[in-house]
């Protein structure tokens, strides 16, 4: 029996992000998806990286018994090039991405996963999911502090641990080798999909629609009415027998890039309509500028009655003293209200190389801070062994409250290095040859 895939791969900027950190990629033999993280300058980059150091292994055949070791080996050979490049350009310093890759050795599929980016295998009308996220939202639910139902609107799910990166040069990925089985359908997909979208959903429409073009288009638009709150990517693939395929439902033989590593990275979102698409579309047209002739040109305000050339002057001035006087006001009541709703907000961060938990916002008006540590937690941020948690609490993580800030230290605290074992004491004893031991 030869099996092949026939697959479709799509990634979508969403609604909410001004880039897209996503990168794809899907051919006869390799399926991707990797998710750039570490700010508007350095996760495109890194997902980008990811693609273009495993592609290659899509141009040939693999055994069964390389195809891991090929997998591994794209993966160090990515992680070199993200440390070049961060090393090159200081402002690309913490970037990283997830990575998620099925190689198709014969009828064998070789995986590796690191990050939160899913795999999800449908079996006979059954979705199951076949990765394991690695953030600490999985963790809580490995030791059985919350249900994996309660990690699904976690506030704390997007916290990875392991990622491809320039730091934590040892971090160790998943591997796996499955069977290519006739009519599996396979899904690999960034958050953007699996954070808004139900499995219960994903289940429904990979069973209802078997077209994989349409069926990769209508996940992505379940994600942007869902509020499109991240880049959205998804690759979807059919097994298939070639013995068995039917005239023009052949194999898909043509690769296929998306997202950050694509020609198209620039595109617009394809959200077709829904309340969020209507508020996006609404928020780009109010700040576009208005272009005459190659130049921008603010819109002049429209007169009223009240500004007519015939008002005598001391009225209008009267006017304009009493509208100032109503915009101080309400500037200095809205800055109390702004003020007392900082007031609620906490995150974690960095005071003089602790982990503190703030309330407020990590943000100044001038000089003037916006928040003030309320819990000095005595751990170095220093002792954390990840150095991607290290980058994450150095750029402040959000809580919705004091007890949720809380539980996010002990999380981070359970990650702090083991103390160094002590030295043994050196012994005296004559060694074999006589000598002593130094």
């Amino acid at each position: 029996m030869t099996v092949a895939l026939r697959y479709a791969a799509r990634s979508d900027v969403g609604l909410v992000r001004s880039n897209n950190q996503d990168s794809a990629y899907a051919g006869p033999h390799l399926l991707m998806v990797a998710d750039g993280m570490g700010g508007h300058a350095g996760g495109d980059v890194a997902s980008s990286v990811a693609v273009a150091s495993f592609a290659p292994l899509d141009g040939e055949s693999h055994g069964p018994d390389d195809a891991l070791d090929q997998l591994e080996s794209a993966l160090a050979e990515a992680r070199e090039e993200i440390i070049a490049r961060s090393d090159a350009d200081p402002e690309l310093t913490g970037m990283g991405t997830t990575v998620l890759a099925i190689l198709r050795a014969g009828n064998k599929l070789a995986m590796v996963h690191l990050g939160d980016s899913r795999g999800y295998l449908m079996r006979d009308g059954v979705l199951t999911q076949v990765t394991t996220d690695h953030t600490f939202v999985q963790h809580l639910v490995d030791i059985g502090r919350i249900t994996p139902e309660e990690a699904e609107h976690h506030p704390q799910r997007s916290v990875v641990m392991r990622v491809l990166g320039d730091f934590d040069p040892e971090v160790t990925p998943d591997l796996s080798v499955r069977e290519a089985r006739p009519g599996d359908r396979w899904l690999l997909c960034s958050d953007g999909l699996s954070g808004f979208v139900s499995a219960d959903t994903i289940e429904e429409t990979m069973a209802s629609i078997e077209d994989v073009d349409a069926c990769a288009d209508r996940l992505v638009q379940l994600a942007l009415r869902a509020g499109g709150g991240d880049n959205i990517t998804v690759v979807l693939a059919d097994v298939i027998e070639l013995d068995d395929v039917a005239d023009g439902a052949g194999p898909t033989t043509r690769a296929t890039v998306v997202g950050a590593a694509a020609l198209s990275r620039n595109d617009p979102t394809s959200a077709a309509d829904g309340p969020a698409a209507r508020a996006a579309a609404l928020s780009r047209t109010a700040k576009e500028p208005v272009e005459t002739e190659g130049a921008v040109e603010v819109p002049a305000p429209r007169a009223t009655d009240d500004e007519d050339e015939d008002e005598p002057r001391p009225a209008r001035r009267w006017r304009a003293v009493v509208a100032w006087v109503v915009v101080a006001v309400v500037v200095l009541a809205g800055a109390a209200v702004a003020y007392a709703w900082t007031q609620t907000q906490y995150y974690v961060g960095i005071d003089q190389g602790e982990v503190v938990i703030f309330r407020g916002l990590p943000q100044t008006i001038g000089t003037i801070p916006l928040s003030s540590v309320v819990h000095r937690t005595g751990t170095d941020v220093e002792d954390l062994s990840s150095g991607y948690l290290r980058e994450r609490v150095e750029q402040t993580i959000h809580a919705d409250s004091l007890d949720d800030a809380r539980n996010l230290v002990g999380m981070l605290q359970e990650d702090t290095s083991p103390a160094p074992t002590p030295s043994p004491t050196p012994s005296t004893s004559p060694s074999p040859s006589g000598t002593a031991t130094p």
